[in-house]
């Protein structure tokens, strides 16, 4: 999985259209309708703290977790000029380790479709489970089979913004579903040459079967799946799924 280095100075500009506050709504209204706590809630994979932000605001106690120390620095950032009361550690998303239980645990924008393999899936689920607060919630989603052959599959995209160049190329494989993606960013420098920066990574995709079936492995039961964050059941054209599961007792 990339470490996402220089990419992440350009994260939030190239993000821009992903609406961080209705998917805190969600994250709220799925925690009342089931039962959770609004209590300590772990943002896995976190980036550059956006989705943080939003939920603090809302009054849970958030942790939000990354590898990359890059997207890590972008949000404390956020954090200094904020002032939200939200707690950053460099972690691994297989490799978690918190000092108690967790209310809820939320891991968005396909962070589980960028983990390797089958196993690094389950050390994930595993992760939560343990540091689950009995009853937990956890709540994730995951890019669909129709997104990865349909949407992402072999299409190019450039974006040209202010300062930099974004050339944006995928690749499918019909074999797994996976998608890799290739990104080459071209920042204006002050005398007026170009710097490139240059990040790939692999998105793989889960079957519902197969993510059910890890997350009971794991000790969590799903309780509901929604179209991307909306209240909306599936369909065949969802290009997000959102699982909610809960900590079995």
């Amino acid at each position: 999985m990339s470490g996402y280095g220089g990419f992440a100075r350009f994260y939030d500009r190239l993000t821009a259209n992903v609406k961080y506050d209705l998917m805190a709504d969600a994250v709220v209204r799925y925690t009342e309708r089931f039962g959770g706590r609004k209590g300590i809630l772990l943002d896995a994979a976190c980036g550059t703290g956006s989705l943080c932000e939003e939920l603090s605001r809302r009054g849970y106690d958030v942790i939000g977790t990354d590898s990359s120390d890059m997207m890590l620095g972008e949000a404390l950032d956020k954090k200094f000029d904020s002032g939200l009361p939200i707690q950053y550690l460099r972690q691994d998303m297989t490799e978690l380790d918190m000092f108690g239980t967790i209310d809820v645990t939320v891991c968005t924008l396909d962070s589980v479709n960028h983990l390797p393999d089958r196993e690094s899936v389950m050390k994930f689920f595993e992760k939560v489970s343990l540091f689950a607060f009995p009853d937990g919630l956890f709540i994730f989603d995951v890019n669909t089979l129709h997104k990865h052959r349909d949407v992402l599959a072999q299409n190019a995209y450039a974006f040209d913004m202010d300062g930099f160049f974004c050339a944006w190329q995928n690749q499918y494989d019909e074999s797994d579903g996976s998608v890799e993606l290739f990104l080459d960013i071209f920042e204006e420098l002050e005398d007026g040459r170009y710097e490139r920066i240059s990040e790939s990574f692999t998105e793989r995709v889960w079957s519902d079967e197969e993510i059910t079936e890890m997350l009971e492995s794991a000790g969590m039961t799903v309780l509901a799946r929604y179209d991307d964050y909306t209240d909306k059941p599936l369909n065949e054209n969802s290009e997000r799924v959102v699982y909610v599961a809960k900590k079995q007792v």
